[in-house]
Protein backbone atom coordinates (compact mmCIF):
# COMPACT_ATOMS: atom_id res chain seq x y z
CA UNK A 1 0.00 0.00 0.00
CA UNK A 2 1.36 3.19 -1.07
CA UNK A 3 1.65 6.28 1.47
CA UNK A 4 -1.66 8.50 -0.49
CA UNK A 5 -3.56 5.26 0.33
CA UNK A 6 -2.64 5.02 3.94
CA UNK A 7 -3.29 8.83 3.81
CA UNK A 8 -6.76 7.85 2.45
CA UNK A 9 -7.39 5.25 4.58
CA UNK A 10 -6.81 7.08 7.66
CA UNK A 11 -8.60 9.59 6.24
CA UNK A 12 -11.72 7.70 5.96
CA UNK A 13 -11.58 6.00 9.07
CA UNK A 14 -11.30 8.54 11.23
CA UNK A 15 -14.15 10.52 9.49
CA UNK A 16 -16.16 8.04 9.32
CA UNK A 17 -15.89 6.31 13.04
CA UNK A 18 -16.40 10.74 14.28
CA UNK A 19 -19.73 10.95 12.09
CA UNK A 20 -20.92 7.84 13.12
CA UNK A 21 -20.08 8.12 16.61
CA UNK A 22 -21.92 11.93 15.97
CA UNK A 23 -24.88 10.19 14.59
CA UNK A 24 -25.67 8.30 17.49
CA UNK A 25 -25.14 10.67 19.96
CA UNK A 26 -28.20 12.30 18.13
CA UNK A 27 -30.28 9.76 19.51
CA UNK A 28 -29.67 11.02 23.19
CA UNK A 29 -30.28 14.67 22.51
CA UNK A 30 -33.06 17.05 21.74
CA UNK A 31 -33.47 17.39 17.96
CA UNK A 32 -36.34 20.05 17.53
CA UNK A 33 -38.30 22.45 19.81
CA UNK A 34 -42.01 23.88 19.40
CA UNK A 35 -43.31 26.95 21.68
CA UNK A 36 -46.40 28.34 22.14
CA UNK A 37 -46.89 32.03 23.22
CA UNK A 38 -49.77 33.70 24.46
CA UNK A 39 -51.17 36.48 26.85
CA UNK A 40 -52.68 34.27 28.85
CA UNK A 41 -48.88 32.53 29.51
CA UNK A 42 -47.18 35.02 31.18
CA UNK A 43 -43.07 35.24 30.42
CA UNK A 44 -42.84 35.53 34.21
CA UNK A 45 -44.24 32.12 34.60
CA UNK A 46 -43.19 30.49 31.15
CA UNK A 47 -40.27 32.53 30.35
CA UNK A 48 -39.95 30.08 26.76
CA UNK A 49 -43.55 29.59 26.25
CA UNK A 50 -45.62 26.35 25.68
CA UNK A 51 -42.69 24.28 25.11
CA UNK A 52 -41.88 20.95 24.22
CA UNK A 53 -39.07 19.06 22.96
CA UNK A 54 -38.42 16.26 19.98
CA UNK A 55 -35.94 13.21 20.39
CA UNK A 56 -35.68 10.36 18.69
CA UNK A 57 -37.70 8.04 20.94
CA UNK A 58 -40.58 10.48 22.19
CA UNK A 59 -41.66 14.10 22.96
CA UNK A 60 -40.93 16.09 26.04
CA UNK A 61 -41.24 18.79 28.54
CA UNK A 62 -39.34 21.66 27.70
CA UNK A 63 -40.30 24.42 30.50
CA UNK A 64 -37.39 22.96 33.14
CA UNK A 65 -37.37 25.37 35.68
CA UNK A 66 -41.42 26.63 35.19
CA UNK A 67 -43.17 28.08 38.10
CA UNK A 68 -46.55 26.24 36.95
CA UNK A 69 -50.03 27.77 37.48
CA UNK A 70 -51.86 26.25 40.86
CA UNK A 71 -54.27 24.05 38.98
CA UNK A 72 -51.38 22.47 36.69
CA UNK A 73 -49.02 21.66 39.98
CA UNK A 74 -52.32 19.41 40.87
CA UNK A 75 -51.75 17.46 38.55
CA UNK A 76 -49.25 14.51 38.49
CA UNK A 77 -46.16 14.76 36.76
CA UNK A 78 -47.82 17.89 35.06
CA UNK A 79 -45.70 20.12 32.59
CA UNK A 80 -45.62 21.86 29.80
CA UNK A 81 -46.32 18.84 27.48
CA UNK A 82 -49.68 18.17 29.10
CA UNK A 83 -50.21 22.44 28.82
CA UNK A 84 -49.50 21.91 25.11
CA UNK A 85 -52.43 18.83 24.55
CA UNK A 86 -54.97 20.55 26.58
CA UNK A 87 -54.48 23.50 24.10
CA UNK A 88 -54.38 21.14 20.94
CA UNK A 89 -57.48 19.30 22.57
CA UNK A 90 -59.96 22.30 22.52
CA UNK A 91 -59.02 22.52 18.54
CA UNK A 92 -60.01 19.09 17.67
CA UNK A 93 -56.26 18.27 17.32
CA UNK A 94 -55.13 15.03 18.49
CA UNK A 95 -52.70 14.26 21.36
CA UNK A 96 -48.95 14.82 20.67
CA UNK A 97 -47.54 11.30 20.54
CA UNK A 98 -44.80 10.69 23.72
CA UNK A 99 -43.11 7.42 22.90
CA UNK A 100 -41.25 6.11 25.22
CA UNK A 101 -41.81 9.74 27.39
CA UNK A 102 -45.74 8.23 27.42
CA UNK A 103 -45.91 6.91 30.91
CA UNK A 104 -47.33 7.94 34.24
CA UNK A 105 -45.69 8.27 37.52
CA UNK A 106 -45.70 4.72 38.18
CA UNK A 107 -43.86 3.65 34.97
CA UNK A 108 -47.41 2.50 33.35
CA UNK A 109 -47.08 3.18 29.60
CA UNK A 110 -50.48 5.42 29.05
CA UNK A 111 -52.16 5.77 26.08
CA UNK A 112 -52.10 8.69 24.11
CA UNK A 113 -53.32 11.01 26.92
CA UNK A 114 -55.39 13.89 26.12
CA UNK A 115 -54.74 15.86 29.28
CA UNK A 116 -54.20 14.81 32.89
CA UNK A 117 -57.15 11.92 33.36
CA UNK A 118 -58.11 11.62 29.74
CA UNK A 119 -57.09 9.48 26.94
CA UNK A 120 -58.60 8.37 23.87
CA UNK A 121 -59.58 4.25 23.75
CA UNK A 122 -57.64 2.33 21.89
CA UNK A 123 -60.05 1.70 18.80
CA UNK A 124 -60.43 5.24 18.22
CA UNK A 125 -56.23 5.54 17.70
CA UNK A 126 -55.79 6.81 14.25
CA UNK A 127 -53.08 4.03 12.52
CA UNK A 128 -51.06 7.33 11.62
CA UNK A 129 -50.55 7.87 15.41
CA UNK A 130 -49.87 3.75 16.09
CA UNK A 131 -46.97 4.28 13.08
CA UNK A 132 -45.60 7.28 14.58
CA UNK A 133 -45.89 5.42 18.04
CA UNK A 134 -43.56 2.68 16.52
CA UNK A 135 -40.99 4.34 15.45
CA UNK A 136 -39.97 6.60 18.52
CA UNK A 137 -40.65 3.16 20.58
CA UNK A 138 -37.93 1.31 18.18
CA UNK A 139 -35.60 4.41 17.52
CA UNK A 140 -33.15 2.78 19.73
CA UNK A 141 -32.99 -0.14 17.35
CA UNK A 142 -32.83 1.70 14.64
CA UNK A 143 -30.19 3.62 15.99
CA UNK A 144 -28.48 -0.09 16.98
CA UNK A 145 -29.04 -0.69 13.18
CA UNK A 146 -27.25 2.56 11.94
CA UNK A 147 -24.18 2.44 14.36
CA UNK A 148 -23.39 -0.84 12.82
CA UNK A 149 -23.83 0.04 9.10
CA UNK A 150 -21.65 2.87 10.10
CA UNK A 151 -18.80 0.89 11.68
CA UNK A 152 -19.18 -1.58 8.90
CA UNK A 153 -18.52 1.03 6.59
CA UNK A 154 -15.34 2.30 8.52
CA UNK A 155 -13.78 -1.34 8.93
CA UNK A 156 -14.85 -3.30 5.81
CA UNK A 157 -12.42 -3.00 2.91
CA UNK A 158 -15.33 -2.58 0.48
CA UNK A 159 -16.06 0.18 -1.96
CA UNK A 160 -19.78 -1.21 -2.35
CA UNK A 161 -20.31 -0.54 1.72
CA UNK A 162 -20.94 3.78 0.43
CA UNK A 163 -24.26 2.62 1.07
CA UNK A 164 -24.04 1.99 4.45
CA UNK A 165 -22.75 5.18 5.18
CA UNK A 166 -25.30 6.67 3.12
CA UNK A 167 -27.84 5.58 5.13
CA UNK A 168 -26.59 6.66 8.70
CA UNK A 169 -25.35 10.04 7.20
CA UNK A 170 -28.96 10.73 6.31
CA UNK A 171 -30.42 9.92 9.82
CA UNK A 172 -31.11 13.66 10.54
CA UNK A 173 -33.41 14.17 7.16
CA UNK A 174 -35.14 11.36 8.43
CA UNK A 175 -35.99 12.76 11.05
CA UNK A 176 -36.90 16.12 9.21
CA UNK A 177 -39.03 14.03 6.92
CA UNK A 178 -41.01 12.86 9.52
CA UNK A 179 -41.68 15.95 11.26
CA UNK A 180 -42.97 18.07 8.63
CA UNK A 181 -44.95 14.64 7.53
CA UNK A 182 -46.78 14.40 10.72
CA UNK A 183 -47.15 18.39 11.20
CA UNK A 184 -48.98 18.20 8.41
CA UNK A 185 -51.28 15.08 9.40
CA UNK A 186 -51.88 17.11 12.88
CA UNK A 187 -52.83 19.69 11.18
CA UNK A 188 -55.25 18.36 8.64
CA UNK A 189 -56.89 16.00 11.55
CA UNK A 190 -59.15 18.11 13.70
CA UNK A 191 -61.52 15.60 14.06
CA UNK A 192 -60.57 14.66 17.49
CA UNK A 193 -64.28 15.54 18.42
CA UNK A 194 -66.03 13.88 15.76
CA UNK A 195 -65.13 14.48 12.33
CA UNK A 196 -64.12 18.28 10.42
CA UNK A 197 -62.24 21.33 11.89
CA UNK A 198 -63.82 22.23 15.14
CA UNK A 199 -64.74 26.20 16.42
CA UNK A 200 -64.45 27.28 13.68
CA UNK A 201 -60.45 26.64 12.77
CA UNK A 202 -59.88 25.43 9.45
CA UNK A 203 -57.20 22.55 8.37
CA UNK A 204 -54.13 24.24 8.45
CA UNK A 205 -50.41 23.58 8.56
CA UNK A 206 -48.43 24.25 11.06
CA UNK A 207 -44.80 26.11 11.16
CA UNK A 208 -42.04 24.03 10.42
CA UNK A 209 -39.62 26.91 11.00
CA UNK A 210 -39.57 30.10 12.25
CA UNK A 211 -42.73 31.58 13.61
CA UNK A 212 -46.37 31.92 12.71
CA UNK A 213 -49.74 32.51 14.41
CA UNK A 214 -52.78 29.98 15.20
CA UNK A 215 -55.87 31.80 16.26
CA UNK A 216 -54.24 33.93 19.40
CA UNK A 217 -51.21 31.45 20.14
CA UNK A 218 -47.85 32.68 18.43
CA UNK A 219 -46.15 29.97 17.50
CA UNK A 220 -42.25 29.41 17.48
CA UNK A 221 -40.36 26.07 15.99
CA UNK A 222 -36.50 25.60 15.48
CA UNK A 223 -34.34 22.73 15.11
CA UNK A 224 -32.55 21.93 18.66
CA UNK A 225 -28.65 20.68 19.40
CA UNK A 226 -29.36 17.41 18.75
CA UNK A 227 -29.91 18.25 14.81
CA UNK A 228 -27.11 20.15 14.25
CA UNK A 229 -24.88 17.41 16.26
CA UNK A 230 -26.35 15.17 13.22
CA UNK A 231 -25.71 17.17 10.31
CA UNK A 232 -22.00 17.84 11.35
CA UNK A 233 -22.69 13.62 11.63
CA UNK A 234 -23.65 14.25 7.75
CA UNK A 235 -20.92 15.96 6.67
CA UNK A 236 -18.15 13.66 8.40
CA UNK A 237 -19.61 10.89 6.95
CA UNK A 238 -19.45 12.41 3.78
CA UNK A 239 -15.92 13.43 3.41
CA UNK A 240 -15.47 9.69 4.98
CA UNK A 241 -17.45 8.52 2.02
CA UNK A 242 -15.09 11.21 -0.06
CA UNK A 243 -11.71 10.04 0.95
CA UNK A 244 -13.09 6.12 1.07
CA UNK A 245 -13.45 6.30 -3.14
CA UNK A 246 -10.18 8.19 -3.64
CA UNK A 247 -8.55 5.56 -1.20
CA UNK A 248 -9.64 2.47 -3.51
CA UNK A 249 -8.74 4.56 -6.57
CA UNK A 250 -4.95 5.19 -5.37
CA UNK A 251 -4.37 1.93 -3.37
CA UNK A 252 -3.50 -0.02 -6.55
Amino acid sequence: MNGNAKKFKMLYMVFGLLGTALIVATYFLPIWWVALQSIQYPKAMYPKGIRIEFKYDGVYNGCKGVREREELAMDAGADCLIEMNKINHFIGMYPIVQGVNDVDELGNHVKYPVYAGDSIPDDKIPGALKVLDGIMRNAKIAFGLLAVLGLLFVFIDKKKLTWAAVLTALTPFYFLFIYVYYLYWYGHHLGLHGGGAFNGIKPFMPTVFGEGKVAQFTTMSYPYIGFFVGLAGFVLLILAINFKNKYFKVKQ
